[in-house]
């Protein structure tokens, strides 16, 4: 496939967006292997995936090796509705994921960034007995998941002729109505049925488990294309883990039931591998983070690139310097989006085209700033976070979403799910406004908030003020928050080595706009190797960032120096 056929239009007509209804499911959408097989009997010979080891794969092979792997797995895996699956992005992963679906499992795709007690939670939670990896995940990622392992290496020895002939007749010859009769996952209407549990990353605690329905995801890959109209051969880079909804739902089903190509590789973090995939298949859309595609493009070439139309960032705020780089380099804007782990996952995204609003303008459908307008069927909202009571349209407040894509709630947690999902409207915990034309701004995380002498402290923009007074990087300095008897809160500054010393820093906050009672002392400024975050820098390590907070507070004896 050339470049030149692979490339989108950079703009075109759009009907009007704001509180646009989400047309139903397309036939035959009764379950995400349902719609997955419809698309590869539709385009048997269109390729499908792609990787990193040079393995390719169109639909009718994808098909072939999804059944017969299934086949193996179920003379495996015993009673246990939940199959693990420990797989970085690859083919193989994908394969694993459509395989376990097929067989009427329920694929729960492990958290390998996040280490060993993450891992053993998430397997403890939901009951897993078996999980699918690999001796190089087992090899790379140092974890060995508590559970009969199923190693892929192993797999093609295991495939007898009868499986070879049982998986090319059910693929290629059984009539669609009665393939059910042979593979669970596509008996009856399996909307509402379990899809995946999605664990948390641990970043606020302990993993919670989100429960994701067919419905859920299906109508997410719906919203998500009616949004943004993928083009007729779409690549789409696949670098995003598939622990991560945005992973499992575009990298892998999004891409596979509509029909388009998914170009994987495991680690987000070799830029000049990406870089060289890009340009190899034609990549056509980046969903990724600010971050990510800052570095594919300092490290790789413009040109390799070329046929990038869209990109997709979220996770972390598109910072006006990365904005501009990006467009610098490529003349493609990067679109930011919104989602959560809890709506299967987007919920709003901004657009390369124009759009109509509410009230019949027309406008670049890309506000800078905002995080895009939401996606057909889904309404949010802004509440008082004090008082619960719904806010006019352009007031702050904490963030609701209602819409088919709400999970059905966490695993096992029905006092949790309660608190979060009331009435259909799940409570984000983040902060921002929806505008007159009906674009999204975020502002900030609850939980990324202090509460100060009664005021509400953005840990965010503390942390942006102390980075320019000391005139040191971002993401080089993060605030966490503990208790405190007299002002309900105090703030730790955890920090690599400033350019200035924390009493300079200090002096020139205080002489600045900040207000004194969000500066935390000088004893609280706390020097660190390394700033702990998450996987590929995008977000702060929450739970590590307040440990180094108590044990330095312990160490003084809980005493502050004010």
């Amino acid at each position: 496939m050339s470049l030149e056929t692979a490339a989108r239009p950079r703009s075109s007509a759009r009907e009007p967006n704001p509180d646009r209804p989400l047309p139903p499911l397309p036939d035959g959408w009764l379950s995400l292997g349902r719609a997955f097989v419809a698309s590869a009997r539709r385009g048997p010979r269109r390729e499908a995936m792609a990787d990193s080891t040079g393995t390719r794969l169109n639909y009718g092979d994808t098909l072939l090796r999804a059944v017969a792997l299934a086949r193996v797995l179920a003379r495996k895996v015993g009673p246990s509705p939940y199959v693990g699956i420990f797989v970085p992005p690859t083919v193989a992963g994908a394969v694993v994921n459509i395989a376990v679906t097929l067989l009427g499992k329920i694929p729960v795709n492990l958290n390998y960034s996040a280490g060993q007690a993450i891992v053993d939670s998430s397997i403890a939670q939901c009951g897993i007995t078996h999980v699918v990896t690999s001796s190089k995940a087992l090899d790379r990622f140092k974890i060995t998941p508590k559970a009969s392992l199923i190693i892929l290496e192993d797999v093609p020895k295991q495939i007898t002729t009868l499986d070879k002939i049982y998986a090319a007749v059910v693929a290629r010859v059984v009539p669609s109505v009665m393939l059910g009769v042979f593979l669970p996952g596509l008996r009856g209407n399996r909307l509402d049925a379990t899809a995946t549990v999605i664990f948390t990353s641990g970043s606020t605690g302990d993993p919670k488990g989100v429960v994701l329905s067919h419905r859920n995801v299906l109508s997410n890959i719906h919203q998500f294309n009616e949004h943004i109209r993928l083009v007729d051969k779409e690549v789409v880079l696949g670098i995003l883990p598939f622990f991560h909804s945005f992973g499992f739902t575009i990298c892998i089903w999004t891409v596979l039931c509509l029909g388009k190509q998914a170009v994987y590789h495991f680690n987000p973090l070799d830029a000049r591998i990406v870089a060289s995939l890009c340009e190899k298949y034609g990549v056509t859309m980046i969903p990724g983070t600010p971050t990510f595609m800052a570095m594919y493009l300092e490290k790789g070439k413009p040109e390799q690139f070329k046929a990038v139309a869209q990109m997709f960032l979220g996770a972390e705020k598109l910072k006006a310097q990365t904005r501009d780089f990006i467009l610098e380099k490529l003349g493609v804007p990067g679109l930011e989006g919104y989602g959560c782990t809890e709506l299967s996952p987007v919920v709003a995204v901004n657009v390369p085209f124009e759009v109509t609003t509410r009230d019949g303008k027309t406008l670049p459908g890309n506000k800078i700033g905002t995080v895009g307008q939401p996606l057909p069927g889904t309404e949010i909202k802004t509440v008082d976070p004090e008082t619960d009571e719904d806010l006019p349209r352009g007031a702050e407040g904490l963030i609701y979403v209602r819409g088919p894509q709400v999970m059905v709630g966490y695993l096992n947690r029905p006092e949790m799910t309660a608190a979060a999902v009331k009435d259909g409207w799940y409570n984000t915990g983040d902060v921002g406004r929806v505008d007159e034309d009906g674009f999204l701004s975020i502002t900030g995380r609850l939980s990324r908030f202090a509460k100060i002498g009664g005021e509400m402290v953005s840990l965010e923009a503390v942390e942006a003020a102390i980075e320019k007074a000391a005139g040191a990087a971002e993401k080089s300095v993060a605030l966490t928050s503990l208790p405190d008897e007299r002002r309900g809160e105090r703030l730790f500054a955890i920090h690599a080595t400033l350019p200035l010393s924390r009493e300079e820093t200090r002096k020139r906050l205080l002489s600045g706009d900040l207000p004194k009672l969000w500066i935390p002392a000088a004893e609280d400024f706390i020097e660190v190797d390394e700033v702990p975050t998450l996987l590929g820098g995008s977000k702060f390590n929450m739970p590590k960032l307040r440990e180094i907070a108590e044990r330095a507070l312990a160490a003084r004896g809980g005493n502050r120096d004010v």
